[in-house]
């Protein structure tokens, strides 16, 4: 037997969650985007998502925290307060807890942020653009001639 999809109201909560995790998001804000009570509302979403909406919301700003770390060179504290979390003990504690080890260890164990660094096509193409011989050739005589001193 499958089981049918989240309701919509669920879902508008779940993107609520996934579009501004970085924010002060209460379980009653969530509750409010799907028009339920919050006990109820949290019942059902723990039914569905199996995790109650608090700890989704915990899972989604500790994924992106670890994205962070994987890809820039920012701070632990600075990425704490971008996923909008407001205590670095707190975060090290829940992120050591689900990913093994804490931010900065994690972060070691990782190539460094630079491997994932994009480099604008342009900057590409002018960098690795084959040289022209900077000599100029003498198209009357067919001979390259460079500056003095140069063969």
């Amino acid at each position: 037997m499958t089981q049918a999809p989240p309701a919509r109201y669920l879902m508008r909560a779940k993107d609520l969650v996934d579009a501004r995790y970085s924010e002060p998001i209460t379980v009653d804000d969530l509750a409010a985007a799907a028009g339920l009570s919050r006990a109820h509302f949290s019942r059902v979403f723990t039914k569905t998502f199996g995790e109650s909406p608090r700890a989704y919301l915990q899972t989604r700003r500790l994924e992106r925290a670890a994205s962070l770390l994987r890809h820039t060179d920012r701070s632990v504290a600075d990425i704490c307060v971008m996923v909008g979390l407001q205590s670095v003990g707190s975060f090290t504690t829940s992120f050591a807890r689900v990913y093994g080890l804490p931010p900065a260890a994690y972060r070691a164990s990782m190539p460094p942020a630079a491997v994932h660094a994009r480099i604008p096509s342009c900057i590409l193409r002018r960098d690795t653009r084959p040289r022209a011989d900077s000599r100029v050739v003498n198209t009357a005589h067919g001979e390259k001639t460079g500056p003095p001193g140069r063969p």
